[in-house]
């Protein structure tokens, strides 16, 4: 595909946490799509365009191992503190670790390493001085990300799946065999596509958006299968699930 790029990524650790889920930490096999985008928005991101990832490979074996890990229990009050912080007012936005400290099981996995195909997508067109749109806007995208990425440049520490878990990264030509443990057909049932913001309705999490508009975020779900390593990716909205 034109104007697309190929990312190789690894770590020690990663966990991409299974939502339904509620009380335990259970990794999905594999890296989902949302955390493969969330990766690249690390390394470049503008608001005229976003990233849409076309397939995962996965290039070493899948390894789940338990540890521990200690979590805050408790979270700032949105409507209270926060709140009231955002106008002005005076509000202890502080929490207390030692009273809120829960210790809870994880099922996470090592030695992880991935392959990413994504392309970008304008949102809007880029305007050059004269107030013109830019041509071929997504090959300036593309040239930006790949300079930043052979130069291992990023906005934020890339992550696999958790902040406490960074992601390496490199530019690829292409992706090696998958391990032979891999190859064949797997499926891996329903996983997180992503999050899709809208405007009000009546399923999904009502949240409010910087310009005070309220959207509401719809976790988005797809049956998932692996062909010898490679996972392709649908459309956002073809044949996906919605829960809520």
């Amino acid at each position: 595909m034109a104007y697309s790029v190929k990312l190789r990524v690894w770590g020690a650790y990663a966990s991409f946490n299974r939502p339904e889920m509620k009380v335990e930490r259970v990794s999905y096999d594999v890296m989902t799509p949302s955390a493969a985008r969330g990766i690249l928005e690390a390394i470049y991101w503008k608001p005229g365009m976003r990233w849409i990832v076309n397939a995962i490979h996965v290039l070493k074996p899948i390894l789940f191992t338990h540890v521990r890990r200690n979590e805050v229990g408790g979270k700032i009050p949105v409507k209270g503190s926060v709140g009231a912080a955002m106008k002005g007012k005076s509000a202890d936005l502080g929490i207390s670790v030692e009273e809120h400290r829960q210790q809870r099981a994880a099922m996470i996995l090592r030695d992880v390493c991935y392959g990413i195909e994504a392309h970008i997508e304008i949102l809007r067109p880029d305007i050059d001085a004269d107030g013109m749109p830019l041509k071929n806007p997504e090959a300036k995208h593309i040239e930006t990300f790949n300079r930043r990425a052979a130069k291992g440049q990023f906005f934020h520490q890339p992550y696999l799946g958790t902040r406490e878990f960074p992601a390496f990264f490199e530019l690829a030509e292409g992706f090696p065999a998958c391990p032979e443990d891999l190859r064949g057909e797997h499926d891996l049932g329903l996983m997180l596509h992503d999050i899709e913001f809208h405007e009000d309705s009546k399923h999904g999490t009502i949240i409010e958006s910087n310009e005070g508009r309220r959207l509401t975020a719809t976790p988005r779900f797809f049956r998932a299968f692996m062909h010898d390593g490679v996972i392709p990716i649908p459309p956002l909205m073809d044949g996906e699930r919605r829960i809520g």
